[in-house]
């Protein structure tokens, strides 16, 4: 009777092993398996969804294992990335924990709304479909999303965040500018944008187009010209005679004040530097053959430094320049 009880106690004690072992050990999944939990989906169904996936080997074990040694917290709902061979105790932590798998939508600083509708529309796992966004109307960023999200829900999502930034930024304007609704200020502030790459030179940019924009100059600035004719994506080439000489509602040569709307989707650096320019009186600026950009207050300033622009591409081999 006592073997008995002892052969009864190993074999409890074996089951136990290989229990805490298929609960902890390696999960069959070959690579990351992408499962998502609907709202309201119980244990054992997720289970048979996991199991289905090839998360792990079988539903019933896991659901038994889960309540013995889960320690009873409920399960979440969203998309969960499982990682290959995850084990059954670690599966269930991710589920109870939440974090689900994360897919990103990213819109940099300056780019188009043409080009931002067909990086949306190729972004996976999105629903639906949507029209070109009002240019200037998305906060470039980082966005977030989930499979089965729509891209409308996301443009959306872009909208209220430049209009809620906007508005903070409107709110600490400096006093006095040129720009005189928050409208006119996307529309510079997408030119400022197109015109540098240098944060340190956007305050200096907006001073130039806010001081041309008080004198009634001419903005005179190149993306202003490209953007009927791309809609804001590159033009791969320089721009034609014909071009620089097209009278529409957007060529800042061949008309005073700004565009009829913005020419690009424009960062927070670039709304701010239009809300708060520098203190210059410069008119002009120029290439300066570093990268960055020479300012000036006299046309006689700017045509010096244009001449020496033009001897560094001259200097570089470049035709048309010599």
């Amino acid at each position: 009777m006592r073997r008995f009880g002892c052969l009864t106690f190993l074999v409890l004690i074996a089951a136990a092993a290989w229990a805490i072992h298929d609960w902890g050990g390696a999960g069959p999944a070959p690579r990351t398996l992408s499962v998502t939990i609907k709202p309201g989906t119980g244990l054992s169904e997720a289970a048979r969804q996991l199991e289905a996936a090839g998360a792990i080997r079988s539903a019933d074990r896991f659901v038994l294992f889960a309540k013995l040694l889960g320690g009873g917290e409920g399960i979440k709902a969203g998309e969960f990335g499982i990682p290959a061979h995850l084990s059954q105790s670690d599966i269930l932590k991710l589920l109870q924990g939440g974090k689900t798998l994360q897919r990103f939508v990213t819109i940099p600083e300056g780019m188009p709304s043409i080009m931002a509708q067909e990086r949306i529309m190729a972004a996976p796992e999105l629903t639906g479909t949507i029209p070109r966004p009002a240019e200037g109307s998305l906060l470039p960023d980082s966005y977030s999303y989930q499979r089965g999200d729509t891209r409308a829900s996301l443009v959306t999502r872009m909208q209220k965040a430049m209009i809620n930034y906007l508005a903070k930024a409107w709110a600490r304007r400096k006093p006095g500018l040129v720009v005189k609704t928050p409208q006119e200020a996307i529309i510079l502030a997408s030119i400022v944008e197109k015109e540098t790459a240098i944060p340190s030179e956007r305050r200096m940019v907006a001073a130039v187009y806010s001081n041309r924009l008080k004198r009634g100059m001419p903005l005179q600035a190149d993306p202003t010209i490209i953007y009927p004719v791309t809609f804001g994506k590159a033009l791969g080439r320089r721009i034609l005679l014909s071009e620089k000489n097209a009278k529409n509602d957007y060529n800042t040569y061949t008309m005073t004040g700004l565009p009829k709307t913005a020419i690009a989707n424009p960062g927070r650096e670039s709304i701010d530097a239009v809300l708060d320019p520098a203190e210059s009186n410069a008119l002009y600026f120029v290439a300066d053959g570093t990268g960055a950009s020479a300012f000036s207050d006299t046309l006689e300033q700017h045509n010096a430094n244009v001449q020496k622009w033009r001897q560094v591409r001259c200097q570089r081999g470049e035709t048309g320049f010599c």
